[in-house]
């Protein structure tokens, strides 16, 4: 209770800020299958093709602008940056809000994608990195749970809201919930770090390197030194080298990411292909998914990390997926995908433990940089795994598949998750962060 008083404006941010897409997630599949394959109400290849292209251009570009964001948080504050992706977000909710043909669908799933090269990932990242920065390291994993809980709140209110909007108005209550949070976040949000030399001053925008010149010279000497002093591929390397325990979990994060990014983006196309589902059975299993995330990263992640340490949890998160993974890959019925949600109580749990191990390896001024770099490894993983799988799973809910066996796709990316599985009993927990006289 502590905790949630503590850092209550951040999860009503947060809440907000990702209310309004998961409130236009189930209704997506819908929407593409009519804009790309009118007429059908199954299987259509093209849209796996074109979400795999949108979700390995958002990844790629992600991978590159997290951790450079994230590390600009350290500097400029996370408020500031919070910003950014709630307020990028209203812009493709526009497009759908006004017209749904097919030129508009087209306007969005590009106006998506480049816009998802920036939102995807940031604002969990800069969440996180702003409640390391409010609470000690033994903490970290109740606190980041909550965090995760919020999202997975956000998920299920969302969703459970699409059950009962019509496609027309789930847009146009999407964009009036992130313009909420945008006022919510500006009025009651406070900034959680210190910063040095006065950087918040004023804004990113408007900051000074000695003399009076005007605003454009200012912007343009501060983007071209940001540039050139956080580079994103150099952060990630870095971090990567200076701790094995950090490159162990990264990579553990990785291959799990593979499984979830897939889940995430393809899920439902998939089982619109295999069970014929729609908006309402797709928007009532994310309601299972979301409530089991919500209790499973607020409840059940702080109080097993108590009783068994995040590395254990993590190894016994990562086997739950795998095997909840397993059951997918046969399921035979819609209530058999049902059923395997169950397993949801356990495998949320994978994300608090990674981010509490990577953040207790860092100084507290490099929380920011810490989980910009685990988002951008998962951005990574999210742009790889459409590209390989998308297709492969096309092929299998085809008539041309090689054998019967709709679900291979889900099982090769069960393995996924049981690599990941390996390597996190590999890791060792060392909790002293990595002293900032190293980097020199």
């Amino acid at each position: 209770m502590e905790l949630i008083i503590e850092l209550r404006h951040l999860f009503a941010t947060v809440f907000l800020g990702n209310l309004g897409s998961n409130l236009v997630f189930p209704a997506i599949a819908d929407i593409t299958m009519d804009s790309v394959c009118p007429g059908r109400r199954d299987q259509c290849s093209l849209a796996f093709y074109l979400t795999a292209f949108q979700q390995a251009i958002s990844g790629l570009g992600a991978m590159i602008l997290t951790p450079w964001i994230g590390s600009l948080s350290d500097k400029y504050g996370r408020k500031s940056m919070l910003t950014f992706p709630i307020v990028l977000s209203i812009f493709p909710h526009a497009i759908l809000a006004y017209k749904r043909t097919t030129s508009f669908f087209y306007a969005y799933y590009v106006m998506k994608m480049l816009i998802a090269m920036i939102s995807h990932g940031t604002l969990i990242s800069l969440a996180l990195a702003y409640a390391a920065d409010k609470v000690s390291a033994e903490r970290r994993i109740s606190a980041f749970g909550i965090v995760s809980g919020v999202f997975m709140t956000s998920f299920l209110c969302g969703n459970l809201a699409a059950r009962f909007l019509s496609i027309a108005a789930i847009f146009q209550v999407a964009m009036c919930l992130s313009l909420i949070a945008i006022l919510y976040m500006r009025i009651f949000l406070e900034e959680s770090i210190s910063i040095q030399n006065n950087s918040l001053s004023h804004p990113i925008s408007k900051m000074e390197y000695g003399g009076d010149g005007d605003d454009d010279d200012d912007f343009s000497q501060l983007a071209s030194t940001t540039f050139e002093t956080t580079s994103s591929l150099n952060q990630i390397t870095s971090l990567l080298r200076r701790r094995s325990t950090f490159s162990r979990t990264a990579t553990v994060y990785f291959f799990h990411s593979i499984a979830l990014g897939w889940t995430y983006g393809s899920l439902q196309f998939y089982l619109k292909g295999r069970f014929h589902s729609n908006k309402d059975q797709f928007a009532s299993l994310s309601i299972i998914i979301g409530g089991l995330g919500a209790i499973s990263q607020t409840i059940v992640a702080s109080s097993l990390s108590a009783v068994m340490g995040d590395k254990k949890l993590l190894s016994v998160a990562l086997f739950a997926t795998f095997i909840q993974m397993l059951i997918l890959s046969i399921s035979w019925s819609f209530w058999v995908v049902y059923a395997s949600s169950s397993l949801f109580l356990l495998s949320w749990c994978v994300l608090p433990a990674a981010c509490s191990i990577a953040s207790k390896q860092v100084e507290s001024h490099e929380q920011g940089k810490a989980q910009g770099c685990l988002s951008g490894i998962q951005s990574f993983a999210y742009a790889i795994s459409p590209l390989v799988f998308n297709p492969l799973a096309a092929l299998f809910l085809s008539e041309d598949a090689p054998f019967n066996f709709p679900g291979f796709t889900i099982l090769c990316l069960a393995f996924t998750t049981l690599m990941a599985f390996v390597f996190s009993l590999t890791i060792k927990v060392s909790h002293p962060p990595i002293s900032s006289l190293e980097d020199h």
